[in-house]
Formats: C-alpha cells, structure tokens, sequence
C-alpha cells in the first residue's frame, strides 16, 4: 500500500512541476486549429471558383 501511496505522490509532484508544458501545448493546438481553419477556407474560395469557371464554359 505504501509503495502505491508513494508512486501517486510522485505522478502529482510531477504534474505539478510540468504545468507550463501542458500550457504550452494548449497554445500549440489552438494555433494549429486556427491555421487548419484558414487552410480550409482558402480551399473551399478556391475550389468555388475553379467550379465556377468551369461552368461558365460553353460546349
């Protein structure tokens, strides 16, 4: 029991000492979803234009 009690302590001391890290990935996520986000919105103007021209050509 004490061999448990000593390995949960140690997890929690060291999520406690590594908080920033868990922060700083947080902030990593948040970038890449916005820059994911913008990708797909050039994609989606892109690709309606592409379909636009090509409809608007004549057989």
């Amino acid at each position: 029991m004490n061999y448990w009690l000593a390995l949960l302590r140690d997890r929690l001391d060291r999520a406690r000492e590594a908080r920033e890290k868990g922060a700083m990935s947080a902030e990593a996520m948040i970038i890449i979803a916005a820059l994911a986000l913008v990708a797909l919105t050039v994609m989606g103007i892109v690709t309606a234009k592409i379909i636009e021209k090509a409809n608007s050509i004549s057989l």
